[in-house]
């Protein structure tokens, strides 16, 4: 029943979409799939539709930038699958064996494969919390290892194995205590007071931070845990006396140590707990501590520009080609990525037994991304500097630090068409990513091969000794094949997702020598009635010469020679470039099958509307201009470029145009509305509209409000509200968490747009976040959507 409040809301049951799209968004779901270490094992995992809007309505603690289910001491709405079989990767006759042991409504999560690809570990979620368990591929059988006593609060892995084998686990567990959580007191005790003695401490506008002195209590209880060892064969448990707020820990390649960050008080009432102060202190195996590694206070002073950093130890890691080398990163500059300097991190190492001074083993002149470990004389590392855009890959020998790297590819990672490929990894003794090669002494690289006449994704091989390529496997012209794994790097064996417009995706084992293809599985379309929907990417050029692309999607039945025009919904999200070359690359593969998701505006071509997907939105600022500086002119000019492209293919009814977005979207489409005239509606979904609420960097924007004022105030839709004469739709998750996007922007926006006589409507979804999940909001969304689009475009006067 509806339900009227007041003179401009209502409260509104949930309603369904038209069937055609309904039907689409309840399809089933493709199976998920982990493949074991040595090649040898698949499993197949089951997942579940989507949850009901009470599973989302269960109690749920927001603190400290995280979401708790105090119920099992895990996340809030936490996804997982609901059964798993077990197959043989290359004997793809032979069915996959259901896993036995389970019980009814498995909620199954946090899977791992033991080193030796004998086991996999995994949790099980209950109603009281999260319990261990293992199943054996062998005999397709699965076996609890402990009650619901482990603590994933902090939403990292509860637990790990130990070691290169599969005989020990170690996991986080719930401490035990006396009394239950803490009670609010009715009476506060004093004021909540926050200060700055002069320091320069700008933050961004982070969610569900702690707010007072009892957030502090509630936080403090539910993060504490202590680390529990579990031996596999005899299932006896032994604690290690280590506990605290444990938010990581990692156990040495060889099993014999383990380093372990705990939060410490105090706490930040404006960063999340990723932020708060810790100590990062090495054990032994039996949970003797032997040595601190880092003492780091709470990091509420990060520079706001991309590529900030903390300062002090961070990145901290096992080498994993090193039975226990732990090493980490630290800044030279400052954490700040605008200060001047020579060299701007080091790398630091420390062996076993963790005495003496750390060895300092690299020096880089922009910013640590990643190390691949392969042995004493190699490891591979990547470096990165955003004002530039380059990515740097440099070979090094940790051995001999005094040796200067080697570089191998140095590109703008922005440059799609020129990207080399990252080097493929496998797992070794240890169980530990290292650097993949063959019995050649080669390596490999895995790239996308975007290219202007779409993405077709390759397989190199590199040859170390002269740093050249061969390409051994790349995508067939016909259709998008997704590399998943390299299976046998000697006889060249790829585990392929392979699919095209018209063929739903599916995985395939090729070998690259011959070109034969093995089929693994035989997935079926669950999407039938898109069928008959074109599907098309075009390209087309905006007044300054940029080229762009989208995807069209036309309804069943439709020929564009008919000289009908149709409505058209537009969708798109803006990204920022440094160069108008690098904006008009095509990243999209023209093969690729229509892939449906909650949020797709695909669904609609089901509805007599042609869908225009995911069309270009660039944002460019060359040289010394900051891309925002004509932000709202190349959102013009990129609209207009698109509108003008359908209505001159014969496609688009001009008066009948409606755009959309998500996010960053709907801070498009609010501009769109607001700078044109392209549109008969706009949608804007869980976006954000007044960017002084914000004021201390958005998207990527790294300025200041109090250092680009203008900016701030001219790309606020807010500001603009009294030039939105087109319908728009606004839809919010209630209990968003996405930074910058609180559900007051929309609240606020609709009323500036209220108070200025807009045709405006807000919809706001309850225990929704930024991504909705419920069965129920997302089909109610998709009716709100359906009914602005026929009112206010399909059926437009």
């Amino acid at each position: 029943m509806d339900v009227q409040d007041g003179d401009d809301r209502m409260i509104l049951s949930y309603k369904r979409p038209p069937e055609a799209i309904a039907g689409l968004a309840e399809a089933s779901l493709t199976p998920g799939l982990s493949l074991s270490p040595d090649n040898k094992w698949m499993v197949i995992l089951d997942k579940p539709g989507m949850p009901p809007i009470e599973d989302l309505a269960a109690e749920e603690l927001r603190l400290a930038g995280i979401r708790i289910n105090p119920l099992t001491y895990s996340p809030g709405r936490a996804s997982f699958y609901t059964g798993m079989s077990f197959r043989i990767l290359r004997s793809p006759e032979i069915m996959a064996t259901p896993v036995a042991g389970l019980p009814e409504s498995a909620k199954i999560q946090n899977l791992s494969w033991s080193a030796d690809s004998a086991l996999l570990a995994f949790t099980l979620l209950r109603e009281n919390g999260l319990e261990l368990w293992v199943a054996y591929p062998e005999k397709a059988y699965a076996v609890q290892l402990t009650e619901a006593v482990l603590s994933d609060v902090l939403g990292l892995n509860p637990f790990e194995w130990i070691g290169g084998g599969s005989g020990a686990i170690l996991f986080k567990s719930i401490k035990e205590r006396d009394s239950g959580p803490p009670k609010q007191a009715r009476v506060p005790s004093g004021p909540i007071i926050q200060e700055n003695n002069g320091n320069l401490a700008p933050v961004h506008t982070f969610q569900d931070l702690l707010k007072n002195p009892y957030d502090e209590k509630l936080f403090a209880y539910y993060a504490q845990s202590r680390l529990v060892r579990c031996d596999i064969k005899t299932q006896k448990l032994r604690d290690l006396g280590i506990e605290g707020m444990i938010s990581s820990f990692n156990s040495s390649p060889d099993g014999k140590f383990l380093w372990v960050r705990m939060i410490k008080r105090p706490f930040s009432y404006v960063v999340p707990y990723s932020r708060f102060g810790s100590e990062i202190k090495i054990f032994d195996d039996k949970g003797h501590f032997i040595h601190l590694l880092a003492d780091l206070p709470v990091a509420d002073n990060i520079p706001t520009s991309i590529g900030a950093v903390p300062t002090g130890p961070r990145n901290v890691g096992w080498r994993g080609d090193q039975p226990a080398t732990i090493y980490w990163v630290e800044a030279q500059d400052g954490g700040d990525f605008r200060q001047e300097v020579a060299i701007r991190d080091k790398m630091y190492c420390l062996e076993a037994p963790f005495e003496g001074n750390p060895k300092e083993v690299l020096s880089l002149r922009q910013r640590y991304q990643s190390c691949i470990w392969h042995s004493d004389a190699l490891a591979v590392v990547r470096e990165w500097n955003w004002p530039e855009r380059r990515l740097i890959t440099s070979f090094w020998s940790p051995s001999n630090p005094s040796e200067e790297k080697s570089l191998v590819f140095d590109h703008f990672f922005e440059d799609k068409y020129n990207d080399p490929g990252n080097f493929v990894m496998t797992r070794n003794e240890y169980g530990r990513p290292v650097l993949q090669e063959n019995a050649n002494g080669y390596y490999f690289l895995l790239g996308s091969g975007a290219s202007p006449e779409g993405i077709r994704p390759f397989v190199d091989v590199f040859n170390p000794k002269t740093y050249a390529t061969n390409r051994i496997w790349q995508s067939s012209p016909s259709h998008l094949e997704m590399p998943l794994r390299l299976v046998d790097a000697d006889k060249g064996l790829l585990l392929i997702s392979r699919e095209s417009r018209k063929e739903f995706p599916n995985l395939y084992l090729v070998d690259t020598e011959t070109g034969r293809l093995q089929v693994m599985t035989q997935y079926l379309n669950p999407y039938k009635e898109l069928e008959g929907v074109h599907k098309e990417l075009i390209t087309y050029r905006r007044s300054d010469g940029v080229e762009l692309s989208g995807t069209l999607y036309l309804p069943p039945g439709y020929d564009p020679a008919s000289g009908k025009r149709l409505p058209v919904f537009m969708w798109a999200y803006p990204k920022e470039y440094k160069s108008a070359q690098a904006a008009g690359q095509i990243t999209e593969s023209p093969n690729a099958f229509h892939r449906l998701y909650w949020g797709a505006p695909v669904y609609w071509a089901l509805h007599g509307y042609a869908v225009f997907d995911n069309f270009g939105m660039p944002v460019i600022g060359e040289g010394e201009e900051e891309p925002n500086e004509r932000f709202i002119e190349q959102l013009q000019m990129s609209a207009q470029a698109a509108v003008d492209k359908l209505v001159e293919d014969g496609i688009a009814d001009p008066n009948r145009i409606a755009v959309g977005g998500h996010s960053y979207g709907a801070f498009m489409t609010a501009h769109l509305l607001a700078h044109t005239n392209l549109f008969a509606a706009g949608i804007a979904r869980s976006g954000a509209y007044n960017r002084t609420l914000t004021p201390f960097g958005f998207q990527n924007e790294e300025r200041s409000f109090w250092e680009a004022p203008d900016i701030y105030m001219r790309m606020s839709p807010f500001t603009h509200a009294d030039k939105i004469k087109s319908p728009l739709l606004l839809i919010h998750g209630e209990a968003d968490n996405n930074s910058g996007t609180f559900p007051m922007q929309s609240e606020r926006f609709f009323a500036a747009l209220k108070g200025q006589g807009a045709t405006v409507r807000l919809v706001k979804l309850p225990y929704e976040s930024h991504g909705y999940q419920a069965r129920e909001s997302i089909l109610h969304m998709m009716w709100e959507m359906t009914e602005w689009l026929d009112k206010h475009v399909k059926n437009k006067v």
